[in-house]
C-alpha cells in the first residue's frame, strides 16, 4: 500500500479569508528568474484560495516593510542560497516573523548535499557513492591525478554537480573520462565545492511531503522522464522536454518504499511543513536518495504542485493551510 495522502484540505472563510501573507521570491542567485516564477504561481494560487497574498523580493526594504506592516506569515518561494541555506530564515527568526518551512539549522544541513547524504546514509537510507572536493584540492594536488582516483573509485558514468545549489544548475552526466575535466570546470562556475556521484540508472522520482501539524505525510510520487535522459536545468524549465507522470508508474510496493524514504529524509534532517526529495528507483526496486529541497519549485513545470494535484487537492488550499498553521496568534 502507498503512504496515504493528506486528508482533504478545506479552504474555509475562518481559515484563509482573513489571512494576510507575504510571498518572498527573487533574490540575488542564479535561480532568481525561477524563483520569481514560483512566487507568482504561489500568489496566484493563494489568491484563488481567498488569501490576501503579496509578492516581495528579498531586499533591503523587506525588514523595514515587515516591521511597518506586519503580515500573518511569510511563504518563502526563494530558490538557491537566499531561500535554502537557512540564512534568511535565521533573520526572520531574529525579527520574530513567522514563516512556512524548515528551520534555519535544518536548511543548512539539507543545503549541503554531501552532508545530508552522510547523515541519511547513517540513518540507513540508500544513496549513490560520492566524493565532494573543493576547487583548492584540484589546484594543489593536480587535477589529473585527483580525477584519475575518482574514476578508479566510482567508475563511469558519473554525475557531476555543485555541492550546494538547486535547479540542476551545473549538473552534468559524464560517460567518458576525457569529458570529466570540462564538466568539473563548468560545475565550479556555480560553487567552490563539487560533488561527483556514481550514476545510478533507473526511474527518477520527485517525492513531496507536507505536514499540517499532525505529522509529515507523503504526497503521490511524480515520475520524471526527460527526453535527454538527464533532468538538467533545460529539461526542468522548458515545457515539452520532460514527461511527468503523477502518480508515478511504479507498483504499490515501490511507491510505499519511496514514500517511506521521503518521510525518513524529512524527519531525520529535521525539516518542517513541506519538502521535496529527489530519488532514483533502480530496476530491482531499491530507492536511492539524491537530494532534498526545502523550498520546492512552484512553477508550471514543478513537481510539488503536480503531487498536490495528484492527491486531489488545490495548491492554494494546501499552501494556505500551511500559512494558517504558522500565522501569528
Amino acid at each position: 500500500m502507498t503512504e496515504p495522502a493528506p486528508a482533504p484540505v478545506e479552504a474555509t472563510g475562518t481559515d484563509l479569508q482573513h489571512l494576510r501573507a507575504l510571498v518572498l521570491a527573487g533574490g540575488l542567485t542564479f535561480e532568481r528568474e525561477v524563483s520569481i516564477n514560483s512566487g507568482g504561481q504561489v500568489v496566484e494560487a493563494l489568491t484563488r484560495a481567498g488569501v490576501d497574498a503579496e509578492l516581495h523580493d528579498a531586499d533591503a526594504e523587506l525588514l523595514p516593510g515587515l516591521a511597518a506592516a506586519p503580515v500573518d506569515a511569510v511563504f518563502i518561494a526563494l530558490h538557491g542560497a537566499t531561500g535554502e541555506d537557512g540564512a534568511l530564515r535565521a533573520v526572520l527568526d531574529l525579527a520574530g516573523v513567522p514563516y512556512v518551512g524548515s528551520p534555519a539549522a535544518a536548511c543548512r544541513l539539507a543545503w549541503d548535499k554531501p552532508a545530508a547524504k552522510s547523515v541519511l546514509r547513517s540513518a540507513g537510507v540508500a544513496t549513490p557513492d560520492w566524493v565532494a572536493l573543493p576547487h583548492s584540492t584540484f589546484r594543489e594536488l593536480g587535477a589529473g591525478a585527483v580525477l584519475d582516483l575518482i574514476v578508479a573509485r566510482l567508475g563511469l558514468p558519473l554525475m557531476v554537480k555543485p555541492a550546494t545549489g538547486g535547479s540542476a544548475l551545473g549538473v552534468q552526466k559524464v560517460t567518458r573520462v576525457e569529458d570529466l575535466p570540462a564538466a568539473m570546470v563548468s560545475c565550479f562556475a556555480y560553487g567552490d565545492t563539487v560533488m561527483v556521484e556514481r550514476f545510478v540508472d533507473g526511474i527518477e522520482l520527485a517525492l513531496s511531503v507536507v505536514d499540517f501539524g499532525d505529522g509529515p505525510q507523503a504526497l503521490p510520487a511524480v515520475e520524471i522522464a526527460p527526453e535527454s535522459g538527464v533532468f538538467d536545468y533545460t529539461s526542468r524549465y522548458t515545457p515539452g522536454l520532460t514527461e511527468y507522470h503523477a502518480p508515478a508508474r511504479v507498483d504499490d510496493a515501490v511507491a510505499a518504499r519511496a514514500a517511506e524514504v521521503a518521510l525518513t529524509v524529512h524527519r531525520v534532517l529535521g525539516l518542517a511543513d513541506l519538502s521535496r526529495t529527489d530519488a532514483i528507483v533502480t530496476p530491482d526496486g531499491e530507492v536511492h536518495f539524491l537530494e532534498v529541497n526545502v523550498s520546492p519549485g512552484m512553477t508550471e513545470t514543478s513537481m510539488f504542485p503536480m503531487a498536490v494535484e495528484a492527491a486531489g487537492h488545490r495548491l492554494g488550499d494546501v499552501l494556505g493551510r500551511l500559512l494558517a498553521r504558522r500565522a501569528r496568534p
